[in-house]
């Protein structure tokens, strides 16, 4: 560890003692000398032979420096136990810490190898993720992690059975048509008046074909208008071209509606495979200002009674009003 890191009060590093900034050596070899001259000095105040003193005062200087090397061997190895016992402590925390994100990683694989979903698109999704997230300019990262959080709220919600969108979805609805396998059955109103000529409306009924030519699926579409007044020559147009597609067309008019019938709500929802509500909230200006996806069955199920009642109303052969 670098000693920048090294937090306050702990041991410092291993190293010679640094004391008034004199070296470690001789700072033992001046104490030893002074225990020494000053032992000598005592040895003086006897009457003892000259070889005595001399013996007395280096047995005591030597002692006194084998006692400093202790106390500086001690410190040291206080000093290795100290570190020894830290960086246990780091590896033991470093250990746990991958054991658990190993274990949170095989925990996140089951639940991929078991789901519904597919487990390369999901660990496709991953790997890409991470490889955007490692390069590149800032504003790809935060729009990268933007549309990853945007994903995960989805699923999430989609979890719960209930999505919502702001404004005019244009993913959803195209990916569902193609995602369906048996049945699409669409209420059109006024809203949708300038969306078929769109991009998105034609990129929809592109969708629609495929999925009826290619998977089998039945489609039924009710155009649904106020007064019969509003079955003009290009709502017609329209409901022939649809037929062409193979999608099966009835157009409503709200206003012949049996009272009992008519006070339901009208507006545009899709019912995928009798399983999932695709629906459009108009704003007070008449635009598309909530997109929703609703999975709950009791919702569903009144979706699907409120489409058949509609559907049965409709004709088949509408005629332009006069």
């Amino acid at each position: 560890m670098h000693a920048s890191t090294r937090t306050p009060g702990a041991p410092a590093a291993l190293g010679p003692p640094q004391q008034a900034g004199i070296p470690p050596f001789l700072l033992k070899t001046v104490i030893t000398a002074l225990i020494g001259g000053f032992t000598y000095a005592l040895t003086n105040a006897v009457d003892q032979p000259e070889v005595w003193k001399l013996t007395v005062s280096v047995f005591v200087a030597g002692a006194a420096m084998i006692v400093q090397y202790m106390v500086d061997f001690e410190r040291r190895l206080g000093a290795v136990e100290h570190s020894l016992t830290r960086h246990n402590t780091e590896m033991k925390e470093l250990v746990a810490e991958g054991f658990a994100k190993i274990n949170h990683a095989t925990e996140l694989f089951g639940l991929v190898e078991g789901s519904a979903l597919r487990a390369d698109g999901v660990t496709r999704l991953v790997r890409n993720a991470t490889m955007v997230g490692s390069e590149g300019p800032e504003i790809m990262k935060a729009f990268a992690q933007a549309e990853v959080t945007r994903l995960g709220t989805l699923m999430a919600n989609l979890h719960q059975k209930h999505a919502d969108y702001d404004g005019e979805d244009h993913d959803w609805i195209v990916t569902l048509t193609q995602c369906a396998s048996h049945t699409i059955d669409a209420t059109s109103t006024s809203v949708d008046h300038d969306f078929w000529p769109t991009e998105l409306g034609q990129r929809y009924l592109r969708a629609q074909r495929d999925a009826i030519h290619e998977h089998g699926v039945s489609i039924r579409r009710l155009f649904i208008v106020n007064t019969p007044q509003e079955i003009d020559e290009e709502l017609l147009q329209l409901v022939e071209h649809q037929k062409g597609l193979g999608i099966e067309v009835r157009v409503l008019a709200l206003s012949e509606l049996p009272p009992t019938a008519g006070i339901d709500t009208t507006n545009d929802f899709i019912v995928f495979d009798h399983s999932l509500s695709y629906e459009v909230e108009p704003d007070l200006r008449g635009m598309n200002a909530k997109t929703t996806l609703d999975l709950r069955d009791d919702r569903v199920a009144r979706r699907v009674k409120r489409f058949e009642e509609l559907w049965k109303a409709g004709e088949e052969e509408p005629e332009p009003d006069e």
